[in-house]
């Protein structure tokens, strides 16, 4: 191996970056409530006029020109948001876009509307002032789905949004939806994907939680009588209870996974987008992503701005808290930063973030939504947002490793567990050696450290090591005793490439950290990986090790430094159990190794099912023997 690691973590303000008044290159985004929470609609739902604060007034141009100087130097984003921007009117949009039009730092203007009052005199109105506008229409899928989007009398609003998405397609208008994922969609994430991908103007759709556990009153209403809206929010809300139109972080991961897995089997991936699957891939190949919940730039980034000049960060953040200033009194981005170093908000939100700084997932997850996980915080499951995380990484770093094979993605037990770095000179020149060996005509470089570690200079920690294969002399020599017997289970048995092992170090005396057992497996094809898979699920589900060493495969990929491709890989993991310390790992290790060799040479790759399988098999039958 040339050169392999852990994963480097980074810290908290890495993963969440502060506002810089003098960073002129990173982007704002701001969220301009163009008349606050009014709405022509009452969704039982709105997070918006959850916050209790009446709106009516709209935002003016000079409003979104003081934007422009506040942000002076620095591109911006401007989203026209409600409430409904609509109900604002046509001049008055008119007025706001030719405003924004003015700002050359204005880089992106997009509208998210409920869609209720799109015809053609608006479309008419966007052509002529922001060609370039990015319109987001709110849908919950099918007619099933919306049940929660109707209007003051508690009628469905959706045949009138249908109606918009097919104007839309009749005037080439690409149009990007975000559905709520309440029980209402659940268990139908096919069938909803399938019906916003038949409006022709769709292609890009967003699923978003409904993650409502901590809602429990209905809004309140002004006014002598109640809307029938209200009614049916107040029969929705159940005192401690999550509202009915609430759902777990663990039926949205299944479901945005499902959705992912009908997205490229039906080929819906080449031309809509979908999130979160999108950014997860994104993050998983190592690239960025402009959503905030994958991206460092979280609230401190993200501005609100209200029509009474109220200023402050992320909207879904609870307000007032989350206020930072009035716009006529912020002059310029030092009193923004200086707003933000004093709220106590944002504090927490910053807090938040430190479970993040040991954990494996953070730069594949990136700490999601902030908000979210504040207000999940008081809930009775607090690790339920991050479970869900962790199940999104992983199914979907099974998607990418044979999108032709997705039952992995069902996969409980393989989990993300990058290793940065993780380079070899020339995965395809090792991996065409292993299959078809020359004749050595030179020595291998084995030197053994004190610590037991073998390598080319025969130091411990990380160093060069050969790349040898079964059929060089030096094979065996080359593979550090403690972890032989499981390499030569795979190889020999299983037929398998290895690309990596350590036998795990303690390194007493040291300053380098322990070094746990690993092994790692290069599949040479997409199916050899799936058969992999899960073979080494069932091995793991059965394998019975001691109290102080746990095992995990975990899912990486390998770095060829040649052509700078990446190769799925599967590692075989042996670390110290929660609770247990590196002495109890160590004294331990000895017999967990054997036992997990054992296991393997009791194993084949196949066709046969994920461990997981296996288990809930067993599970059934064992409930079913006791009725």
């Amino acid at each position: 191996m040339y050169r392999t690691t852990e994963q480097h973590l980074v810290s908290a303000d890495e993963l969440y970056r502060h506002l810089d008044a003098g960073d002129t290159s990173t982007a704002v985004s701001v969220i301009v409530k163009v008349r606050g929470e009014t709405c022509d609609i009452d969704c039982l739902y709105c997070y918006e006029k959850r916050k209790e604060a009446p709106g009516g007034a709209r935002i003016g141009p000079d409003q979104v020109r003081a934007l422009g100087t506040l942000f002076r130097g620095r591109p911006l984003a401007v989203e026209l948001h409600g409430g409904e921007p609509l109900t604002a009117g046509r001049e008055h949009i008119a007025e706001i876009l030719r405003a924004l039009g003015r700002q050359p730092q204005v880089v992106r203007v997009s509208l998210q509307t409920n869609g209720l009052q799109l015809d053609s005199a608006w479309l008419d109105l966007f052509d002529e002032l922001c060609p370039t506008l990015q319109i987001g229409v709110s849908l919950d899928g099918d007619a099933l789905g919306n049940a929660w989007r109707v209007g003051y009398d508690g009628e469905p609003v959706y045949p009138k949004v249908a109606a918009a998405l097919e104007l839309l397609a009749e005037r080439g208008r690409p149009v990007g939806v975000i559905a709520a994922v309440t029980p209402q969609l659940l268990g139908r994430a096919a069938d909803v994907l399938d019906h916003l991908a038949g409006f022709g103007s769709v292609n890009a759709i967003s699923f978003v939680p409904c993650f409502d556990a901590t809602v429990t009153r209905a809004t309140a209403a002004t006014g002598r009588r109640l809307p029938e809206s209200r009614r049916l929010q107040q029969a929705a809300v159940t005192a401690g209870q999550s509202p009915a139109w609430g759902i777990s972080p663990q039926d949205y991961a299944e479901f945005a996974l499902t959705a992912a897995r009908h997205w490229v089997a039906s080929g819906l991936f080449t031309r809509i987008s979908l999130e979160p699957a999108v950014s997860t891939i994104r993050r998983l190949t190592g690239r960025s992503s402009g959503f905030c919940h994958f991206s460092d730039l979280k609230c401190d980034h993200v501005f609100t701005l209200y029509p009474d000049g109220r200023l402050g960060s992320c909207d879904e953040l609870p307000w007032p808290q989350a206020q930072l200033g009035l716009l006529p009194l912020l002059h310029d981005q030092d009193q923004v930063t200086a707003a933000q170093q004093r709220s106590k908000l944002l504090g927490r939100t910053h807090a938040v973030m430190s479970k993040c700084t040991t954990c494996r997932y953070q730069q594949t997850c990136g700490g999601g939504c902030v908000a979210t996980r504040l207000r999940l915080e008081a809930s009775d499951d607090p690790d339920a947002y991050c479970d869900y995380r962790m199940r999104l990484v992983d199914g979907m770093a099974a998607l990418l490793a044979h999108p032709r094979h997705l039952d992995g993605m069902a996969c409980r037990t393989l989990r993300w567990n990058p290793r940065n770095p993780n380079v070899m000179p020339d995965v395809n020149a090792f991996l065409a050696n292993w299959n078809r060996p020359e004749p050595a005509t030179t020595t291998a470089r084995l030197r053994r450290s004190t610590y037991g570690n073998i390598n080319t200079v025969g130091e411990a920690g990380i160093h060069e090591a050969e790349d040898l294969h079964p059929g060089h002399p030096d094979w065996q020599a080359a593979i550090e005793p403690r972890a032989w017997p499981a390499v030569d289970a795979l190889t020999r048995r299983w037929g398998l490439t290895t690309y990596d092992s350590c036998e795990g170090h303690a390194y007493p005396g040291l300053a380098l950290p322990p070094a746990a057992f690993r092994v790692g497996v290069l599949p040479r094809s997409p199916e050899e990986y799936a058969q992999t898979a899960a073979a080494l699920c069932r091995v793991a589900q059965r394998t019975d090790l001691p109290a102080a060493v746990s095992l995990t495969v975990g899912r990486a990929e390998l770095d060829s430094a040649a052509d700078g491709k990446r190769h799925p890989v599967l590692d075989l993991l042996l670390h110290p159990a929660s609770g247990h310390d590196w002495a109890e790992y160590f004294d331990q290790l000895d017999h967990a190794a054997q036992t997990l060799a054992h296991a393997l040479a009791a194993e084949r790759p196949t066709d046969g099912p994920c461990g997981c399988d296996v288990a809930k098999s067993v599970a059934a039958k064992a409930e079913g023997s006791t009725v």
